[in-house]
């Protein structure tokens, strides 16, 4: 059978350890037999970032603007530890804080919800989605160890030379201080996706911060989120027959957990890292979770939102067999599939991108699994198989 065709090519981010290696047999077991697939390839690999003192994500995110579509494995954000490991030069930003600020998107996470597997969260009946900042915050961070008795001041110095400061803290021995930051632009801009996004998908939109406490900072956000409200969305919502409000983030957490789902959730950038992983894990496993950037001019970049499973790795590296999940990677495959499809007006690619997840949804709910989801479905006749044993009985349904 003739393979289906593409256009335009797709980014391709190509990332580190145990994901690495399922990255490759989705190409080949599922996606290459069927589709004449066209990318953009860029080795987001640990060692080549080292190699390429991290140019190569930068020159990935910058592509990604220009082509509007791309798909993202996981990737190590190195510690101490990944630094003696790799051997690196410097122990370099996430890669995916780099992505975000240049294409200064938000993150948009939601379940993959399958029949037999019940969210821990027993109330919950329709999937949360989590929209998460993706600039800023702890991620672009300035970092200093303090080594003994010192005063760390906050220093603001404009183009004309005047300066404002404030002491932070006055140190009597050694500790750590850190500075954050962001933008009224880059805040606004979260803030515009997400009321769009909410808009198209017909879903309420919460807004959490910690703004009691952090009255400038988290309150800045709080105002910029309900200044575009009132002046651009309140009409449009009203009209949709959905809802925004702004609530304290222990607050919204206490209303999630009793709550039915089926609202977007907004949060800053590491809020929204914790909160996904979180909502994740009740809804059975870290690796049932999809996960898209979407920047304000309509660049899309999809990827997992869990890490590079480690520890597999390292059992991989031994020989033995791993039973690692697939499917966010899967579904950030799917999802750029099928982005591309309806920007280039391929019909056959977006069924395909489609058949992809109907086929990974029914193999687990007929009792095929990888082993994060044994003693969460509930099925007689489930399965544990190898992730290849996996990936292959899709490619079957297929």
């Amino acid at each position: 059978m003739a393979k289906i065709q593409m256009k335009t090519p797709l980014v391709e981010m190509d990332g580190d350890e145990m994901t690495r290696i399922i990255w490759k047999q989705i190409k080949e077991i599922i996606i290459e037999p069927n589709v004449d697939l066209k990318t953009e390839y860029f080795d987001l690999g640990l060692k080549h970032r080292d190699e390429t003192a991290d140019q190569v994500t930068i020159d990935a995110a910058n592509r990604t603007n220009e082509l509007g579509v791309a798909v993202k494995c996981a990737t190590i954000t190195p510690n101490a530890q990944r630094m003696t490991e790799y051997n690196l030069h410097t122990m370099w930003k996430s890669p995916n804080g780099t992505i975000r600020a240049i294409l200064d998107g938000t993150v948009f996470r939601a379940p993959i919800l399958v029949k037999g597997i019940r969210p821990f969260v027993s109330c919950w009946e329709k999937p949360i989605t989590i929209a998460r900042h993706a600039y800023g915050d702890v991620y672009r961070d300035t970092e200093f160890l303090v080594d003994g008795p010192c005063r760390a001041d906050l220093v603001l110095t404009y183009p004309d030379g005047r300066q404002e400061s404030q002491t932070i803290f006055e140190y009597k021995d050694a500790g750590v201080v850190q500075g954050l930051y962001n933008t009224d632009k880059s805040i606004s801009a979260f803030a515009t996706s997400c009321f769009e996004y909410a808009l198209d998908t017909k879903q309420d939109l919460w807004f959490a911060t910690k703004d009691t406490i952090s009255k400038k900072y988290d309150g800045r956000f709080k105002e910029i989120f309900q200044n575009i409200y009132d002046t651009q969305y309140k009409e449009k919502f009203e009209a949709a027959g959905i809802t925004y409000f702004y609530t304290l983030i222990d607050d919204a957490v206490a209303r999630v957990m009793r709550s039915s789902g089926g609202f977007v959730w907004a949060l800053k950038n590491y809020d929204g890292d914790v909160m996904s992983d979180m909502l994740a894990s009740a809804c059975g496993s870290l690796a049932m979770m999809t996960s898209v950037l979407v920047s304000p001019k309509g660049v899309y970049e999809y990827e997992a939102a869990h890490g590079t499973v480690t520890r597999h790795y390292y059992r991989h590296l031994k020989g033995e067999q791993t039973s690692t999940n697939p499917m966010a990677t899967l579904f950030a495959w799917s999802g750029a599939l099928r982005k591309r499809a309806q920007l280039d007006g391929l019909k056959d690619l977006e069924d395909f991108a489609d058949r992809i997840e109907k086929a990974s949804i029914e193999t687990i709910e007929e009792g095929t699994i990888t082993g994060d989801l044994n003693n969460l479905l509930d099925n007689d006749n489930k399965k544990t198989v190898t992730t290849e044993e996996f990936l292959r009985a899709v490619a079957a349904k297929l």
